[in-house]
């Protein structure tokens, strides 16, 4: 009887990213499908990095949180679309806000045990083009019509339609179990942490500070592909400050007391993709590419945001990271001191803040400011749902490697569902 030899692990390389400049819903965007952005983000690394030839990558791992019935294979369509070889073997992965983190991981396995050398992963989503579904009584009528054995019971059945029947279901921001919105669930745990309105509003302002400080030294040149008359993230306004951003009404916890939200310390509706280039290091080498940066630990987290402790915010919707990075950090023998850089995800100021804050609860250091988001995040870029994780590895590794020295990156994602996605970048 023959037994399989134990897989030697590999480190996974990053070795770089490519991303379409993100827009606000309804905006240049408006009529680009997943399929489109997702695609144009990928050539962008396929001409970067000379992936056209065939089996220039083993895997290619994207998906989208809003998706059309016609994306039911987003990852397989965009490869047959795109510059890269059509014999790529692609699938679709989906976890909300954490889906592009979660591609990364996917294919960061496979290389890990040496089944896969390279692959490419992603995510891409619209908000301008959210898919509108048949009323579900309309659909019930008809589905009870194509059952119907005899034409009389078939216009037995459709005789049932009413107006109200025509009215489409349209997506909405809001989880299924609660019916609160992402804005609500955040301004709850807001309120129970105790996050002030003025710090949220200094969060929002840094960021777009630090994201137009990035753009202005030619950070992005290399990440970036125009799009559609784009060249920046529409979202990004240079001259934000406190000051500006306090004069803006709250949207969010207006049935509470001092409501803090308000649409400058959220992020908005976005629409983009965005593709991460994972190898191994004897891939890179053979092409002669440098990595930027290497994935070395992972974790993922869920809270119970229904039945929890939510009052008092330790599971709030957005705080599964507050528990899967202590532990984590934990396994990997590592404390928050050993980060040179820490990437938290901005669905909303007052959850990065709340998360900060339940870390030391849990008795992780004080997060120094001057290394957190320091080329701006999602309050900035804006937030396409399943781009926002590619974004951030791609971004994290090259701060990585223009530090010149080995240095570590903390990433931490929060998603919808009580999800949380985290990772550690490492450059030796």
């Amino acid at each position: 009887m023959s037994t399989l030899k134990p897989a030697t692990v590999r480190r996974v390389a990053v070795i770089g990213g490519s991303r379409v400049p993100f827009a606000r819903s309804d905006g240049p965007y408006a009529t680009a499908s997943n399929q489109e952005m997702l695609t144009a983000a990928l050539d962008g690394l396929v001409d970067r990095y000379d992936l056209q030839q065939p089996g220039a990558v083993d895997e290619f791992v994207a998906g989208a949180v809003l998706k059309h019935s016609r994306d039911f294979n987003l990852a397989g369509e965009t490869v047959l679309g795109s510059r890269l070889d059509a014999r790529t073997p692609a699938y679709d992965i989906q976890q909300a806000c954490g889906t592009g983190l979660q591609a990364v991981v996917a294919a960061a396995n496979k290389i890990a045990l040496g089944q896969t050398d390279a692959a490419v992963a992603g995510g891409s989503d619209t908000a301008s083009d959210a898919p509108l579904g048949v009323n579900d009584g309309l659909r019930k009528v008809l589905l009870e019509a194509r059952r119907a054995k005899t034409l009389g019971a078939r216009l037995k059945a459709l005789a049932k339609v009413r107006p109200g029947h025509l009215v489409p279901d349209i997506p909405r921001n809001a989880e299924p179990r609660t019916g609160l919105s992402m804005g609500e669930h955040a301004a709850v745990t807001a309120r129970a942490w105790g996050v002030t309105r003025e710090a949220q509003d200094e969060l929002a302002a840094a960021s777009h500070q630090k994201l137009a400080a990035a753009y202005e030294r030619g950070f992005f040149q290399d990440l970036v592909v125009p799009f559609r008359g784009l060249a920046r993230d529409q979202n990004l306004r240079p001259g934000s400050t406190v000051a500006k951003l306090a004069t803006l009404e709250p949207v969010f916890g207006l049935d509470g007391p001092e409501p803090t939200m308000t649409a400058g310390n959220s992020t908005p509706l976005t629409d983009g993709a965005a593709v991460v280039l994972l190898a191994s290091e004897e891939w890179a080498e053979r092409r002669g590419l440098e990595p930027l940066a290497y994935l070395t630990a992972y974790e993922t987290a869920a809270v119970d945001f229904v039945h929890g402790d939510v009052a008092d915010g330790e599971d709030g919707l957005l705080m599964a990271p507050a528990h899967a990075v202590p532990r984590m950090l934990e396994r990997a023998g590592l404390g928050l001191d050993d980060f040179d850089l820490v990437e938290v995800h901005e669905a909303f100021a007052s959850q990065v803040l709340a998360t900060l804050a339940a870390w030391e609860k849990r008795g992780l250091p004080p997060v120094d400011r001057a290394r957190l988001n320091v080329a701006g995040s999602s309050l900035a870029t804006g937030h396409p749902f399943a781009a926002t994780g590619a974004r951030i590895v791609a971004t994290l590794a090259k701060l990585l490697a223009e530090r010149g020295a080995p240095g570590r990156g903390l990433i931490s994602i929060c998603a919808a569902g009580g999800q949380g996605v985290t990772a550690v970048l490492e450059r030796p």
